[in-house]
């Protein structure tokens, strides 16, 4: 028998040893109310997302999953909350792409969000939408290029603040077309809006959740629509790069987790999410919403590797225009 409690000795190390002990240390997840920290206030797209996806685990789960605002400084007090929690998936942060730019726009912060976070999956994208009033003369990217070659500075756009991907977007066009067009930074897309419709702003770059119905309703002309392909939604609108301008990072509502996660429970928490957001129904509320959601859906390793290459994109055009949002 003395060989038996060996093997068993044996075992026992190699499965702790080799990562297999976590695997099965982790079948009994969730035993307890998890936390989804969004870092805006409430009704924003993330919220909005975080509340979809945490009835429909609450149900998958047998256990509470409460949603917890964390709001301030563009989403970082939220963002280093959740970096000092334990990695043992109770509590994590759902967040959008101003997470990936915070590093290049602030001077100080108290977290990095490549070496702080475990990337658990992206949930969906979040075009940004290039629109003007409905009887501008500018119907497209050309005719917008030709008035900002030829009144320069005098030519304004708006977007939801200083180092807000919106912000990077119209700073990429400026250095793609050689252009000097000028930034107005606003609080929030709604902000934007009445001097968008009123012709004060030439144009906008804002997100599509808040401002789809008003492109549908006519109370807005949509230009181009940021990302690698046309939104479901507003299926006649180009995409930037369709429009001669080649650039194609977009904005997303993603979930991270403290670092230090085991990869058997990043692996259970994006299967989990995943199926969650490839139901019919939480389907159609992306789409209805303005947003696209992910398809195929995002592993764990292939986030990551997506992630910090938005890190680069996004820091390197802050960098460049000189963006900061301290």
């Amino acid at each position: 028998m003395i060989w038996r409690k060996c093997l068993a000795l044996v075992l026992c190390l190699y499965f702790c040893l080799s990562g297999h002990y976590s695997a099965f240390a982790q079948t009994d997840f969730p035993s307890k109310p998890v936390k989804i920290v969004v870092p805006f206030p409430p009704g924003g797209g993330a919220d909005i997302i975080a509340r979809m996806i945490s009835a429909r685990l609450n149900e998958k789960w047998k256990q509470p999953v409460i949603v917890e605002n964390r709001a301030g400084a563009s989403g970082n007090i939220g963002a280093e909350f959740v970096s000092k929690q334990p990695a043992d998936g109770y509590t994590w942060l759902l967040t959008s792409a101003p997470f990936a730019i915070a590093p290049a726009v602030f001077s100080q912060l108290n977290f990095d969000p490549i070496k702080s976070f475990t990337p658990i999956t992206q949930i969906a994208t979040v075009p940004l939408i290039l629109v003007t009033r409905p009887d501008s003369p500018i119907k497209n990217m050309e005719d917008l290029i030709a008035l900002a070659r030829k009144d320069g500075e005098k030519v304004t756009f708006g977007s939801f603040g200083n180092g807000s991907p919106a912000h990077l977007v119209g700073e990429s066009i400026n250095q793609i077309a050689k252009l000097k067009m000028t930034h107005v930074p606003y609080k929030g897309s709604s902000a934007a809006l009445p001097d968008v419709i009123s012709g004060q702003l030439s144009f906008a770059i804002l997100d599509a959740i808040s401002i789809t119905p008003l492109i549908k309703s006519g109370q807005l002309r949509a230009i181009a629509i940021m990302g690698r392909q046309r939104s479901p939604s507003l299926p006649d609108v180009p995409t930037l790069a369709q429009s001669g301008i080649p650039f194609e990072t977009v904005g997303w509502h993603a979930v991270f987790a403290p670092a230090g996660m085991s990869k058997a429970l990043a692996d259970q928490l994006n299967q989990d999410i995943n199926t969650v957001i490839a139901s019919p129904e939480i389907q159609e509320k992306i789409i209805a919403g303005g947003s696209i959601p992910p398809s195929p859906p995002w592993t764990v390793d292939g986030w990551s590797k997506q992630f910090a290459q938005d890190v680069k994109i996004w820091g390197d055009i802050a960098r460049q225009s000189g963006a900061k949002n301290d």
